[in-house]
């Protein structure tokens, strides 16, 4: 059951310290976030990956819970050995503000009145989502994620990420999605809204104490929004015609068809696992969800920094491929570095959540570390050359390093001292920093490629390398033990 796959796992909760402050204007204290981890954190803590889930999804992305019988929900792509690759990064997967997994939603206790929100809690939008995504990241003490990856509303949460933090992320991949809801995906969504609203039960959100939830109305939303995860050809093959235990139509208001009995228990199988209110609040704030700056997505990425893999699927008219390929366009307007895929599939809008193969060679392709800059060290100690040997010192202690850049007040490389530099100042009797330092120093650019560099160092018997711009401005280092790490 466990072969290729992170194993036994338990969903963990983090409690935030303070008010978040909304896109409303207004604020939300006693946060808490539940999220599930997978890996190691490695000491530079620059393996991180974060994973953003869909609309109805949780934290639980991979792995088995005690006792289920059922893996986490994208089991299919993290694991070890798989494209996400719990031996090589670390994984993290939280549940949504606004959710009902764990993190604080309107089924939670509002400690004001020790009973459920309901709607006295605030609207919220997928950047309130991802403020509070930030918190749970920045607890771990990562200053920059290796990746951040989600599809359809995961995919909004990367979009948002990229533009609100552009600095944390090496590398996106946005999945199924679009940088704005547009008026079908509203149309939807308000008409799910409406079926809950319409069940007696649902008593203006009022629901909690009543012992009478409005499942009618969430089953009806679910099995309305399950028909635009699909495709026309996925359900002709699937169901087609068919009718459901019998051989010939009753001609009346019974169950006929096979696709009839499918959708009724999606919606009454859901309903089991999730919260109207919830269900609400995340569908308003997918509608509110607009990327685009003075009616522009060009200026609204005008910001991002990450290199960016935008992936589609040829059979999904709920977020259709001609939407991510405007986001394609607006990053190219902004010369962001990216790529585009398209998965061909039969299955619809679901597409990124089965195409096992086709997921696995994307995602792998995309995150496979063979430039410099993907690995590089970005956060580094550098020295001037005025210091003194003394100085180096304490910096190597404080910074647990043994190379250190000596730069120009410009941050242009002009030598590097060593741990081994350090004791022939000791022999020397020397505390001028520039007595000591190497000055002929092999160096490296971030576009050039891991194997390269790996055969310079080897070549040169050294074991780490400033990496600089074309202005000899230094922009990070790449050590042996990465590149090490990476082959392993």
């Amino acid at each position: 059951m466990y072969e290729e796959s992170v194993g036994i796992v338990e969903t963990k909760y983090f409690d935030i310290d303070g008010p978040i402050e909304l896109d409303s204007g207004q604020t939300l204290d006693n946060i808490t976030v539940a999220y599930e981890t997978y890996g190691e954190l490695n000491k530079e803590k620059s393996n991180a990956i974060l994973i953003c889930h869909a609309l109805t999804g949780d934290a639980h992305a991979a792995g088995w819970h005690e006792g289920d019988k059922k893996a986490g929900w994208w089991e299919i792509v993290i694991g070890p050995g798989k494209a996400i690759d719990s031996e090589k990064y670390f994984i993290i997967c939280s549940n949504v503000l606004g959710g009902c997994k764990g993190t604080t939603g309107p089924s939670s206790i509002n400690p004001k009145t020790k009973k459920e929100y309901g709607l006295d809690f605030p609207v919220i939008t997928i950047k309130d989502m991802v403020k509070v995504q930030k918190k749970l990241v920045d607890s771990f003490g990562i200053s920059q994620l290796a990746a951040i990856i989600g599809g359809s509303m995961g995919g909004m949460q990367v979009l948002q990420w990229m533009i609100t933090y552009p600095k944390m992320m090496k590398k996106a991949i946005p999945i199924a999605t679009s940088a704005m809801s547009y008026p079908q995906q509203i149309a939807f969504n308000a008409v799910g809204r409406q079926a809950i609203f319409s069940d007696p039960n649902w008593n203006n959100g009022n629901y909690y104490e009543t012992g009478k939830k409005p499942e009618n109305g969430l089953s009806l939303a679910r099995m309305i929004a399950h028909i635009t995860y699909l495709s026309d050809e996925s359900m002709d093959i699937k169901f087609g015609r068919g009718l459901q235990d019998k051989d010939e139509i009753s001609y009346d208001f019974t169950i006929d068809f096979q696709v009839e009995s499918y959708l009724r228990h999606q919606g009454r199988s859901f309903v089991k696992r999730f919260d109207a209110n919830s269900y609400l609040y995340i569908t308003k704030a997918v509608d509110l969800f607009d990327l685009s700056v003075n009616n522009s997505l060009s200026d609204g990425f005008k910001d991002v920094e990450a290199k960016v893999e935008i992936i589609s699927v040829d059979s999904d008219w709920l977020y259709p491929t001609e939407q991510n390929k405007e986001i394609l366009t607006a990053l190219n307007a902004n010369d962001v570095e990216v790529s585009y895929s398209e998965i061909k599939s039969n299955y619809g809008h679901d597409a990124f959540l089965l195409e096992k193969g086709q997921l696995n060679f994307i995602f792998s392709k995309f995150l496979s570390d063979n430039i410099v800059e993907d690995i590089m060290m970005e956060e580094i100690a550098t020295i001037r050359e005025n210091a003194d040997v003394q100085d180096a010192a304490k910096l190597m202690l404080d910074k647990h390093v043994t190379h250190i850049p000596v730069v120009t007040d410009d941050f242009k490389l002009i030598g590097i001292v060593t741990s081994w530099d350090l004791s022939k100042s000791i022999a020397t009797n020397s505390n001028r920093l520039k007595d000591i330092m190497t000055t002929t120093v092999k160096y490296c650019h971030a576009r050039d490629s891991i194997e390269d560099i790996a055969r310079k160092m080897r070549d040169y018997d050294i074991s780490c390398l400033p990496v600089v711009d074309e202005d000899m401005k230094v922009l990070g280092l790449i050590t042996t033990d990465q590149i090490s790490n990476l082959l392993s």
